[in-house]
């Protein structure tokens, strides 16, 4: 068992706030006392920020295994915002590890369904005028990560997402999970 996660990279961002040595030591200290055996820490980026009486506190953990744990805090007092975070980020941690114990014990019970594709026939007086012009608002953009089925089924259960895009290993195709409103979850494929 991992008693420590040995030599993981700390940044630490501050916004509208000067990161000192005493913040630095705090989060450090905190995080250091993350340990599981599982998931494995890579990178951790913590992002401090203060707006007016608000001080909040993000903790992003980067682990093995392509896996994302995010949590945020916020509170009147800087250090209590990185306690409360780091403490979300650890119950995250223990939430990921039971779920991936319980996926391995049941692995076909729960498993992907497949979506059909369907096309919509149009009426024969359609033309393009009758089609108002989609303007885009947002942009976001996904690493898009080689994982599994199974694995990005554990992301999206340890994520507040809708979707995960993912480059299925075993196909060597982009897919997309996206959780359904009945609770489980649907799969994209490309077909050509």
């Amino acid at each position: 068992m991992q008693t420590a996660n040995a030599n993981v990279a700390l940044r630490i961002t501050g916004l509208h706030v000067t990161v000192t040595d005493a913040l630095r030591a705090f989060i450090t200290e905190k995080l250091r006392h993350l340990h599981l055996d599982y998931p494995r820490i890579i990178e951790a980026h913590t992002i401090l920020d203060v707006q007016k009486y608000r001080q909040s506190c993000e903790v992003v953990l980067h682990c093995a295994n392509h896996i994302t744990i995010e949590a945020d805090a916020e509170t009147d007092d800087m250090y209590a915002a990185i306690e409360a975070a780091v403490t979300k980020v650890g119950q995250q941690m223990r939430k990921y590890k039971t779920r991936l114990a319980r996926t391995h014990r049941s692995r076909h019970r729960d498993e992907v369904r497949h979506m059909d594709e369907q096309i919509l026939a149009l009426p024969e007086d359609f033309t393009e005028s009758d089609v108002a012009q989609p303007t885009v608002v947002q942009t976001e953009r996904y690493p898009v990560k080689p994982m599994y089925v199974e694995e990005a089924v554990l992301q999206m259960e340890m994520s507040p997402r809708q979707f995960v895009v993912f480059l299925n290993a075993q196909t060597e195709k982009v897919n997309i999970l996206h959780r359904r409103k009945d609770g489980s979850y649907g799969l994209m494929e490309p077909t050509f």
